[in-house]
């Protein structure tokens, strides 16, 4: 059996090669929703149906159309696009008018940022303004307070693309769940089987994520709510995920075992009582 084709599916990896896109494009055309996801299979391994891929071929001005839409750029090719200076490009960023889509940590465990290269150029054709002359006094004010907006942002973005690709709701509460600490989460779900299923389900870390321990600590806080409202936002969220997904299983995780990774996480509930 070719490992990489079952039937009428393929794997990221063929899906990738056949759209002419590397593995990461590929991965963040998902995320954009640009490609619709795929659905798991019974090894928990999502697959494209050709007919995905054959919709993808066919819009208008593939392959060139398909690459554009997830280019990216990080500060100094972005700054060009846009007329300005990589430091007003910075600025902007951390003041909350670009969102990153993506990251990387340096040799010198640096964070550097990726943005879309069409929402970069769409910013500067919607905002001209502000890409000369003195910042908003706002903006002035938060930047002297040491304000950075961009891990928050990407934050925010990265989750929503991670609740599109849901396929139940206690998936869906994981996800909500895997932005919060270890600590905030025990307090916000006192139930341990809850916690224990929750993650089971978490999501996997984005691609790309280092696997150097030194550089994955640092990305590592990037996955994790910071501020205090922002941790208050998505612990709100989480109650509002939970509620939905009990009243749907009825009592708890009764009915959980329709999601792959709720047997094995019922399993390890029943060893920790």
């Amino acid at each position: 059996m070719n490992e990489k084709a079952i039937g009428d599916t393929v794997t990221a990896a063929r899906a990738a090669s056949e759209l002419g896109l590397r593995r990461g494009e590929f991965q963040l055309a998902v995320q954009l929703g640009v490609v619709r996801a795929a659905a798991r299979g019974p090894d928990g391994v999502r697959r494209w149906r050709r007919a995905e891929l054959d919709r993808i071929r066919s819009l208008e001005g593939f392959p060139d159309s398909l690459k554009e839409r997830v280019r990216t750029v990080g500060t100094v090719t972005g700054a060009a696009l846009l007329g300005t200076s990589p430091g007003r490009f910075t600025r902007l960023a951390r003041c909350g008018y670009l969102t990153p889509v993506s990251y990387r940590i340096n040799r010198y465990r640096a964070v550097v940022w990726a943005y879309l290269a069409e929402e970069v150029r769409e910013f500067g054709r919607r905002e001209p303004r502000l890409l000369a002359g003195p910042a908003p006094a706002r903006d002035r004010e938060a930047l002297a307070s040491g304000a950075d907006l961009r891990p928050r942002n990407w934050r925010g973005r990265h989750t929503g693309q991670l609740l599109r690709q849901c396929t139940d709701r206690w998936e869906r509460a994981a996800v909500t769940a895997a932005v919060l600490s270890p600590e905030v989460l025990a307090e916000t779900v006192p139930d341990e089987a809850e916690r224990i299923l929750l993650t089971a389900l978490a999501p996997a870390r984005p691609y790309g994520h280092p696997q150097l321990p030194s550089a994955a600590e640092v990305a590592g806080r990037l996955l994790r709510a910071q501020h205090p409202d922002e941790v208050l936002w998505y612990r709100a969220a989480l109650y509002l995920a939970l509620a939905e997904a009990r009243s749907v299983e009825g009592d708890g995780l009764q009915g959980a075992d329709i999601h792959p990774g709720a047997a094995h996480a019922r399993k390890v509930a029943v060893l920790v009582e």
